[in-house]
């Protein structure tokens, strides 16, 4: 291949716009063993790449469930809920609580505004009353 597409190439592979082709063109250019001066620093690269293709691991991962952190997640999930359960309860009694003070308060107004009738058709009637004595004293000073 000529110096110039190879350089074209290059700068292709290096704004990542290159198919596939190309690439193996260059793969080819740079691994085959005569390269320029001024590319020999990608040489090194395209050795890399075709020399860890066939790299493989061969040891086998065994890979442990952790049972004390499944455990751990089993036991925090039954607290929440007892909490859950705790607070709801809780929460309960105080909405509860809260309505009956509420129902008391509009009882004791009741109540209240009941005898303050009361106490408004008492006065009526004492004076009523403190009237008909004085009729009923000036009456009896006339007959005598």
């Amino acid at each position: 291949m000529e110096l110039a597409n190879i350089e074209k190439l290059v700068e292709k592979y290096l704004d990542a716009e290159t198919t596939l082709q190309e690439e193996t063109a260059l793969k080819n250019y740079f691994t085959e063993g005569s390269v320029a001066p001024h590319l020999q620093e990608y040489a090194y690269m395209f050795n890399y790449f075709v020399a860890t293709k066939d790299e493989t691991y061969t040891k086998t991962i065994q890979l442990e469930p952790k049972k004390s952190k499944r455990r751990n997640f089993k036991w925090l999930s039954v607290a929440a809920s007892v909490m859950l359960l705790f607070s709801v309860f809780i929460g309960k009694n105080q909405y509860d609580t809260y309505k009956q003070r509420k129902q008391a308060e509009e009882i004791y107004a009741q109540v209240s505004n009941g005898l303050k009738i009361l106490s408004t058709n008492l006065k009526k009637g004492e004076q009523a009353v403190a009237t008909l004595y004085k009729y009923q004293n000036k009456a009896n000073k006339v007959l005598k």
